[in-house]
């Protein structure tokens, strides 16, 4: 009668790491290297048991699809293996696939961060029409193109950032000059003379 080990527990991705840094910390510990092609077979042969295909798998889904495994791709020569040894160069064709990607997710937290702006603009300008319009509350939600039961909410966010807003720029006194306060650091700029 033969003795089988029981299968390996189900590890998170996060643990698997944990696990992959413990056991072959001169891969997986320190900054992210390019990872040597087919280093779940490598895994497999020295830690028998430890992970299965499926958790190896998630594990690398998410790690070389990271920011930082993408940068390492594209920057380092050489891929690496359990051992923090060289394990063969990194293609061309993969350094490209790298920094097309890098540059596409670039691009999109570019436009992200655009499109955040635009509509913190936007929300500005609903406060300040509001603050100032002599509209009904209704007839200035049809203007602006709100609903009702969202302007509360709009205007809300829109206080919020306002006062981050005045709490990070200098506090600038008529005359030009800073005034004393949390914003303006509570100093005078030097006289010219």
């Amino acid at each position: 009668m033969t003795s089988t080990s029981p299968p390996p527990a189900e590890l998170t991705p996060a643990a698997c790491a944990q696990q992959l840094k413990a056991l072959f910390p001169a891969l997986f510990a320190g900054a992210v290297k390019p990872l040597k092609l087919r280093i779940q077979v490598d895994i497999q042969e020295r830690a028998p048991g430890v992970f299965t295909k499926q958790v190896l798998s998630a594990f690398f889904r998410r790690h070389t699809g990271s920011t930082s495994y993408l940068i390492a791709v594209a920057k380092a020569p050489h891929r690496i293996d359990l051992d923090g040894q060289p394990a063969g160069e990194v293609s061309a064709e993969h350094r490209q696939i790298a920094l097309d990607e890098l540059a596409r997710r670039r691009a999109s937290n570019e436009s992200r961060r655009e499109l955040e702006e635009q509509q913190r603009f936007n929300r500005a300008g609903l406060l300040r029409d509001f603050q100032t319009t002599t509209l009904t509350r209704a007839n200035f939600c049809v203007l602006k193109g709100v609903a009702d039961e969202e302007l509360d909410g709009l205007l809300e966010i829109a206080r919020g950032e306002a006062e981050e807003r005045s709490r990070r720029q200098p506090a600038i006194d008529p005359r030009g000059q800073r005034r004393p306060g949390p914003a303006g650091g509570g100093q005078r700029p030097p006289r010219a003379r």
